[in-house]
């Protein structure tokens, strides 16, 4: 596996990284125990004094970190910003609720004579596997809760953004965070083996493809380890007849196309009810064409490149794969640049029962158009699909957008806004879209030992 920085937009390849050895692997396995064994003894106030200094130097130098968002996969730099506050919010989270999140509770209990308490105690380390379309908030989600509650990382982060993973490791240590609590690796795939089978590693949390995900959980079920995953999505984007139709298209052609559409939560599948699905469509395609592709530095562009020129290539054939199995597809918006690994906005339709690419994630700006006969077809259609992570639901009734919700069955659901990450909202989907949590008092409980101590004054039986 090559690390390399390969600048999207230019297509220049700026820096190349070594991949880790096995014995550099073993190396950061035994510095990452050790630092465990005082890391979990140190007190939480201790802690979130770190998580609050990395926060701190995000906020202050925003742009210099993302300038690497930027600059190793493509995304626009309004959006790099961003996702460096997000970073900061969430490791500011867990630094102010960590401690009241992992507090010990008593067990009510019939038992006479018996006191139980469940206390959350670290386990050790834990491998992390993340992509490459939120560089920073990937890595901030995973160790602000894990680092919190005492366990220690080794990270394996997308071989495109290397450099990003080794500044975050450089601003946790510049923040006070001991040397072995957190350690990015320029890892092989075998090495995952090496990690996973290791007594002292404790599980693994990887977001990710469908099939980096089988194989990696794979491998932890036959180490006895616990995995959490956070895989793909084809968000439902369902618009009913009472939608504020404008605002309705503003936040389609948004939550289609931040990121250049390369995000788990990207609403992915448009499903309009019949009575306003031509006007929702003109409208829409007005908003495509607004974008403005280009130079992702620019204040002024609004559409990114991909991640790399392989990223485009692969959508464009698994594109042309959709049109075999019968799909329509259009172009709409402006012409792209030919320079860079841009993507035309395409709209898909004709994705019928024995169409399969109604089933397939389009990880970039495709649309794929629903035109639903009503509520209760817009649900159905919004649950054929193997995923389950986000989706939204567009109506003036609230009360009826809720109950609307609470029929699809994915992890997330938002009315009137496309999924939404906030760091004190979890995050976490069902079916082929994965398993577990993260953020929140769920995610800082995944990897911990809850612990059940009972104290018992009765006497015994014979």
């Amino acid at each position: 596996m090559a690390y390399a920085t390969v600048n999207p937009y230019t297509g220049e390849t700026l820096k190349t990284f070594p991949t880790a050895s096995k014995e550099e692997v073993l190396e950061a396995i035994d510095q990452a125990y050790n630092t465990f064994l005082s890391w979990k003894e140190t007190s939480f106030e201790q802690r979130a004094a770190i998580l609050n200094k990395a926060a701190s130097i995000l906020r202050n130098e925003t742009d210099k970190y993302a300038q690497y968002l930027t600059l190793e996969m493509g995304k626009l730099f309004t959006e790099a910003k961003l996702e460096t506050i997000l970073s900061a919010e969430i490791l500011e989270y867990y630094a102010k609720h960590a401690e009241k999140l992992l507090a010990p509770e008593k067990l009510p209990t019939d038992a006479q004579g018996v006191e139980a308490t469940l206390y959350h105690e670290p386990q050790g380390v834990l491998l992390a596997v993340e992509p490459w379309n939120f560089p920073f908030y990937q890595i901030a989600r995973i160790i602000a809760p894990q680092l919190s509650a005492g366990n220690t990382i080794l990270l394996k982060h997308a071989s495109n953004v290397p450099q990003s993973a080794n500044v975050f490791e450089e601003l946790m240590l510049e923040a006070g965070l001991p040397q072995g609590a957190f350690k990015n690796l320029y890892l092989a795939h075998e090495h995952t083996a090496v990690i996973l089978n290791d007594r002292r590693v404790c599980g693994v949390a990887l977001t990710g493809s469908e099939a980096a995900g089988a194989i990696v959980a794979a491998e932890a079920g036959k180490a006895l380890k616990k995995s959490t995953l956070e895989l793909g999505g084809a968000d439902a984007f369902v618009v009913l007849e009472d939608a504020d139709l404008q605002k309705t298209v503003d936040w389609a052609v948004m939550g289609r196309h931040w990121n250049a559409g390369q995000v788990c939560v990207s609403s992915k599948r448009l499903i309009v009810v019949d009575a306003i699905y031509d006007q929702f469509l003109a409208l829409y395609k007005e908003g495509v064409a607004k974008l403005k592709a280009g130079d992702p530095m620019d204040p002024e562009t609004t559409l990114a490149p991909l991640s790399s020129q392989k990223a485009a290539d692969d959508l464009k054939k698994q594109v042309e794969k959709a049109i075999e199995a019968g799909a329509v597809v259009e172009v709409i918006g402006a012409p792209v640049p030919e320079q860079g690994a841009f993507f035309q906005p395409l709209l898909m339709t004709n994705l019928h029962e024995n169409n399969e690419a109604r089933h397939w994630e389009f990880f970039g700006p495709v649309t794929q158009l629903y035109r639903a006969k009503d509520e209760a077809d817009a649900i159905r259609i919004a649950n054929d699909t193997p995923f389950g992570l986000g989706g939204s639901v567009f109506t003036q009734d609230h009360a009826r957008g809720v109950e609307v919700a609470k029929q699809i069955y994915t992890g997330m659901v938002f009315i009137n806004h496309p999924t939404m990450v906030k760091a004190d909202l979890p995050f976490g989907g069902v079916a082929h879209s994965g398993y577990g949590r993260e953020l929140i008092g769920l995610g800082i409980k995944e990897f911990v030992n809850h612990k059940l101590v009972g104290v018992a004054d009765i006497d015994a039986p014979f």
